[in-house]
């Protein structure tokens, strides 16, 4: 089996508000600002030389977005593969199950929601707090095998805005 694993875990970009033009939550798109900073920390990864095999996304648009934009940013392309275990009310156990199914791919990219993404976040390094993601923020997470038997290592946590300047 391989490993280690390299695990990034990103929260979707900034995104049009609730309300009656979004009636259906999950066909809520990025806005155009979201779009624009989220192509700009994408390149801030690129820059760090971040690159990713796999990148499993919540299939609500606005993830997809999300994920479109950071495997346009990497080289070579990953691909993408829509996982339910990332939309929000997914579980810790449906994620790590997801990840399991990748395996052979030891750099993975998980698109997702709050409070979701930063609980899994959390408890993969051991932390009963919840880790909070800014819209757009990136974590690696390191762990030796899946599922994981211990906690991981946290390598980094980004936000948005500090990516976006990387990519200068």
């Amino acid at each position: 089996m391989p490993g280690p694993y390299e695990l990034y875990f990103i929260r979707h970009g900034l995104a049009e508000d609730r309300g009656d033009a979004w009636p259906d939550d999950a066909k809520r798109p990025l806005t155009d600002e979201g779009m624009s900073r989220m192509r700009k920390a994408a390149r801030g990864l690129a820059r760090m030389g971040v690159s990713v095999d796999i990148v499993l996304t919540s299939p609500l648009v606005r993830t997809r977005q999300t994920a479109e934009i950071v495997a346009g940013s990497l080289d070579p392309r990953p691909s993408l593969v829509n996982v339910e275990s990332l939309t929000p009310g997914g579980s810790y156990a449906a994620v790590i199950a997801d990840l399991e199914k990748h395996a052979r791919k030891t750099r993975i990219a998980l698109v997702g929601h709050e409070p979701m993404i930063g609980e899994v976040a959390a408890r993969l390094i051991g932390s009963r707090h919840s880790i909070e993601f800014k819209k757009g923020a990136v974590c690696r997470i390191d762990v030796e095998v899946l599922p994981p038997t211990g906690p991981g290592e946290l390598r980094w946590l980004l936000t948005p805005k500090i990516l976006r300047l990387l990519k200068r």
